[in-house]
């Protein structure tokens, strides 16, 4: 596979994730974006050794969308400083049933993680291992009316497990396409939630970098 690469230097590499394969993973003989990339880095500056390649953030497995890597352990740290201390922007698009009302809020829940069934679920605040949710959203326009279904647009302010599918289906607007968390009967192919925008200062230059993905969204 051919990796989609938007922008490459010496401390970092932005790509676009293909909807299916995974950031990384464990399983043996199933193609990742690490292994992916780093055969790529392996042909452009041969060496014997494996290259450097740290994951900042991850992407669920049927998302398409935006990441960025680090190259360098020193980049890596710094990534990693602005994705917790709030200086790192991700925003999303989603293709949901129905259409939110309000139209543009913030969501707050706590979310529990399943290890076994690998799902996430709203939570009270006194559940063991509850963490809080933050998100924002604003609805860009309606797809359709008979089914009501809107686009929406989504930045995080926390990093949970299924955080956007988890809240979005507690409010009653699942995502299309969400086998997990939406209806039985959705019969899209492809779960239609994309990593759109992507935010950040370039950790050796400190420059302000930029990253846009158009996704079609049916």
């Amino acid at each position: 596979m051919i990796p989609n690469i938007l922008y490459e230097d010496e401390s970092i590499l932005v790509c676009i994730k293909p909807a299916g394969i995974p950031t990384q993973t464990k399983q043996i003989r199933t193609p990742d974006m690490v292994s992916i990339l780093k055969n790529h880095l392996m042909k452009s500056t041969p060496s014997k050794s494996s290259p450097y390649l740290a994951v900042i953030h991850r992407l669920d497995q049927p998302v398409e969308g935006l990441l960025v890597f680090a190259k360098t352990p020193n980049s890596a740290k710094e990534l990693n400083k602005q994705l917790q201390n709030e200086g790192f922007g991700k925003y999303y698009q989603a293709a949901v049933h129905g259409c939110p009302n309000p139209t543009e809020g913030e969501l707050h829940h706590f979310l529990v993680k399943n290890g076994h069934s690998n799902t996430s679920s709203v939570c009270t605040k006194d559940t063991p291992n509850a963490k809080h949710a933050a998100l924002r959203y604003k609805v860009l326009s309606t797809l359709s009316s008979t089914p009501a279904k809107s686009l929406v647009e989504i930045h995080l302010e926390t990093g949970r497990h299924h955080q956007i599918r988890v809240q979005l289906s507690h409010i009653g607007h699942p995502i299309i396409g969400d086998k997990k968390y939406g209806s039985s009967d959705d019969n899209s192919p492809q779960l239609q939630l994309f990593a759109c925008r992507l935010e950040f200062k370039h950790p050796r230059t400190k420059k302000h970098m930029e990253f846009i993905h158009t996704p079609s969204i049916t």
